[in-house]
């Protein structure tokens, strides 16, 4: 106990600077927190610098699913219709020279038929070994004619000529130009809203001007001061009475040690009695002959019996008063105030003044029909709440009223919502872009008869193969004897060779090359109609979208712009509001210094050595009873006497011996009885004393 009073300064001492610690910060706490209104103003500037990526971007990722898709269609056509066109040229210049090459392979085999039946006519195919041979090559000339006719294929002349004409409106361009009003959409935004954002910066720099003055509106110095006085009124009456608490408990400690000294005392004459007489003890010896050393443990035990008699009054006093203060104390104060029913006491209304409903709030904020309790402030504090949500303080200053944006800007939602944004209708394709679709569905391209060109561009040429065909005719001239006929035929065999490598393969080429394109232009023409007038309905879908639709856009995209700014500042007002419940001056070094002084320096420091004081004491007490009589028994055993009384019962005669006489060395004589040596020995000193009537010293 003594040990901690002596701790009670520094203790003092370290509550007091932890509570003027929280003081002093709670200033600095506040200018941090208005402080802050920085980040969301930063924030919303870039938004505001970034408006054309923010809204712009907004705005076009809402128009390209449905914008895109359409201009894509429109730029493929105008792509397909111009490689349809190329196509066309080239299947027309194909065309002509086939017709040509099929004329002149014509006019060809038709003068090699004329002049092999001319050679057939020789009078050597009269002889009959020759004549076989003759007739069936003049039999076999039938065959050799062409087989393909391209003189019933129109000429695409007009086709081309059409599709020139619709070439002449540049669809790829009107398409680049309705897909850079698009791409233009996020700059438009940026340039509408330039005056805006000029405007909007000043205003938000005026409420951040404003919120870092409402420092110094809220009355926290008066607030502070107060509770200044109050830590400083407390620490001088702590010094001023704890050097006469030191003092005193210096006293209580001189008391407190002389009354365990003289428990201690007594202690000490009963255990050297009970040492002294149990190593002196001898039980042949008689009790006149017993030692010094036993002799000197009764005495001793005696001595701590008359101690005991003398100063118990002194352990009881100190016990009755100990307990009254310890017992009344733990069971008023300390047990109460750990299970918080102290504070229930406290919080009685009008129990503290009759005046005040609670007392707390009186006294604090000045108004006593506010709920504010010490126990609720205890249980706060006890969980580092902030000062501010703690005591309740907006009762006298709503922060949170002062730091609303909306009052110190006229509602910038209102404004944001207003910022003026105007996208012009865009035109994705214009009337003369328009007509030139309609004439394309209307231009017959897929209504080529494809499968006569297909038709006529996969047949061979001629009849029959003209090398086989002359490979046959020399076969069969060299089965005729030598001669001009046989000379002949052979000469119109290599000519034959000659018209299919110069005529017929080039031919073949250019029907297969033109076979090829025609399937081309077949496959990008099938279905054109159709194509392009779901492509004009798209088109006009997509540009009554547009017409009913961008302003609804613009807006919307403004309005979430404006709900992201006005979301940095409700954020703030969150946070501040968390802040000052939470954390601003957080108010557990109050709670710890309540602890301090009830629970750690009354109860701990005092109440409890106080109490375990008086139970020892107590309990030492109430053994002093039971130790003067093992005392006063003992010491009957181990005490020398002056004289003793022995008696001899014999038992087979039952007869009493005379009583003698024994005469101690200066000692004054006295009658002793003495006994014969029996097996049952008693003293029996009051009853010799009867029977001699003498005294016994």
């Amino acid at each position: 106990m003594r040990t901690r009073v002596e701790e009670t300064r520094k203790l003092s001492d370290s509550n007091f600077n932890d509570l003027r610690t929280l003081l002093n910060v709670v200033p600095g706490q506040i200018d941090y927190i208005l402080d802050q209104f920085t980040h969301p103003k930063e924030k919303a500037f870039d938004d505001l610098d970034n408006i054309n990526s923010l809204v712009g971007d907004g705005i076009y990722e809402h128009l390209k699913p449905k914008v895109l898709p359409v201009l894509k269609d429109i730029k493929d056509l105008a792509k397909d219709m111009k490689a349809n066109r190329d196509t066309l040229v080239q299947v027309n210049t194909v065309l002509t020279d086939v017709k040509h090459s099929s004329a002149y392979l014509r006019t060809s085999l038709r003068d090699v038929k004329t002049s092999m039946e001319q050679t057939l006519t020789d009078p050597q195919c009269s002889f009959p070994a020759v004549a076989p041979t003759c007739n069936s090559i003049r039999k076999s000339l039938s065959v050799l004619d062409d087989s393909a006719n391209f003189d019933h294929l129109p000429s695409l002349d007009g086709h081309i000529t059409q599709l020139d004409g619709l070439l002449q409106t540049d669809l790829s361009s009107l398409v680049q130009k309705a897909n850079e009003s698009l791409s233009n959409i996020p700059e438009e935004v940026q340039n509408q809203t330039r005056d805006f954002i000029t405007e909007f910066k000043k205003t938000l720099n005026s409420i951040q001007s404003d919120v870092k003055n409402i420092s110094t509106k809220i009355p926290i110095q008066k607030t502070l001061s107060s509770f200044v006085r109050y830590i400083n009124n407390s620490e001088d009456y702590i010094l001023h009475y704890l050097p006469t608490m030191e003092e005193c408990d210096s006293y209580r400690w001189l008391v407190c040690l002389v009354v365990c000294c003289l428990l201690t005392l007594i202690l000490t004459f009963y255990l050297l009695g009970l040492l002294c007489g149990t190593l002196g003890y001898d039980q042949n010896a008689t009790p006149t002959r017993r030692g010094c050393v036993s002799n000197t443990g009764g005495l001793l035990l005696m001595v701590g019996a008359g101690f005991s008699f003398f100063f118990s009054w002194m352990a009881m006093t100190t016990v009755v008063l100990t307990f009254v203060a310890g017992g009344n104390m733990e069971k008023l104060v300390c047990e109460p105030y750990r299970n918080k029913k102290l504070f229930q006491v406290l919080d009685t209304p009008y129990l503290l003044n009759e005046d005040w409903k609670y007392y707390l709030s009186g006294l604090v904020l000045n108004k006593p029909d506010v709920n504010l309790t010490f126990e609720q402030v205890y249980s706060d504090c006890k969980e580092n709440k902030g000062l501010y949500a703690t005591l309740k303080l907006d009762h006298i200053y709503n922060v949170s009223e002062q730091l609303n944006i909306t009052k110190h800007t006229g509602d910038i939602n209102s404004n944001l919502e207003n910022m003026n944004i105007r996208i012009e209708d865009i035109e994705l394709l214009d009337k003369t872009g328009m007509k030139t679709l309609m004439d394309l569905r209307s231009s017959g391209i897929d209504d080529i008869d494809y499968a006569a060109y297909l038709n006529a561009t996969e047949r061979s040429p001629t009849r029959v193969n003209l090398i086989s065909f002359a490979n046959d005719i020399q076969r069969k001239a060299n089965q005729l004897p030598s001669g001009r006929l046989k000379t002949s035929l052979k000469s119109h065999a290599d000519t034959l060779i000659n018209i299919h490598q110069n005529q017929v393969i080039p031919l073949q080429n250019s029907m297969s090359t033109m076979n090829k394109q025609m399937k081309t232009l077949h496959y990008r023409t099938s279905g054109l109609k159709v194509r392009v007038s779901t492509t004009i309905f798209f088109l006009n879908s997509t540009q009554d979208f547009l017409t009913s639709q961008l302003s609804k856009i613009v807006v919307e995209e403004s309005k979430q712009f404006g709900s992201k700014i006005i979301s940095y500042f409700e954020w703030y007002l969150q946070w501040v509001e968390m802040t000052i419940t939470q954390q601003f001056a957080a108010c557990k070094p109050a709670a710890t210094a309540v602890d301090s002084a009830v629970n750690v320096f009354l109860c701990s420091y005092i109440v409890d050595p106080l109490n375990l004081f008086w139970f020892g004491m107590g309990k030492a007490t109430m053994l002093l009873l039971p130790a003067v009589i093992f005392a006063v028994k003992l010491a009957k055993y181990f005490r020398r006497m002056y004289s003793e009384d022995v008696y001899e019962d014999d038992p087979v005669n039952k007869v009493q011996s005379k009583p003698r006489v024994q005469t101690v060395p200066g000692v004054q004589t006295v009658p002793m009885v003495q006994t014969v040596p029996m097996k049952n020995m008693r003293h029996a000193n009051s009853r010799a004393r009867a029977e001699q009537g003498t005294q016994t010293i």
